[in-house]
C-alpha cells in the first residue's frame, strides 16, 4: 500500500487519506494545474484555505480532473477572523461558491 492510498479512521467514522497535498502559496492561477497533477499522481486529499486565495482554482483542478468528487477528501478553513456565527455561515457560503462543490469534507479554523 502506497503512502498516497494509506487512510486513517476518524471518531465518527469517516475515512481521510494520510497524505494531501497542501495548497499554500500555489497562486490561483496555478492551483487547476497543481490539483490535476496532483490526483492524477494518485493524491486523493486536497488541502486549501479562504486565507491562500486559491479555492476557485483548486475546485477548477477537481472538475477537470475527471475524478469523481466522492474519491477526493476536501479540506479548507475559514478565515481567523470569522468569530461570529453569521460571519462564519457566510464565509463557508463563500467556499462553496469559489470551490463551486456540493460539500467540503473538514472545514476547519484557520488559526483560532
Amino acid at each position: 500500500m502506497s503512502a498516497l492510498t494509506q487512510t486513517l479512521t476518524l471518531a465518527n467514522g469517516t475515512t481521510i487519506p494520510q497524505l494531501g497535498l497542501g495548497t499554500w502559496m500555489i497562486d490561483n492561477a496555478d492551483a487547476s494545474q497543481a490539483v490535476q497533477a496532483a490526483l492524477a499522481a494518485g493524491y486523493r486529499h486536497l488541502d486549501t484555505a479562504q486565507d491562500y486565495g486559491n479555492e476557485q482554482g483548486v475546485g477548477a483542478g477537481i472538475r477537470a480532473s475527471g475524478i469523481a468528487r466522492e474519491e477526493i477528501f476536501l479540506t479548507s478553513k475559514l478565515l481567523a477572523q470569522h468569530k461570529n456565527y453569521a460571519n462564519a455561515q457566510a464565509a463557508l457560503a463563500q467556499s462553496f461558491v469559489d470551490l463551486n462543490v456540493d460539500y467540503i469534507d473538514l472545514m476547519l479554523i484557520h488559526a483560532p
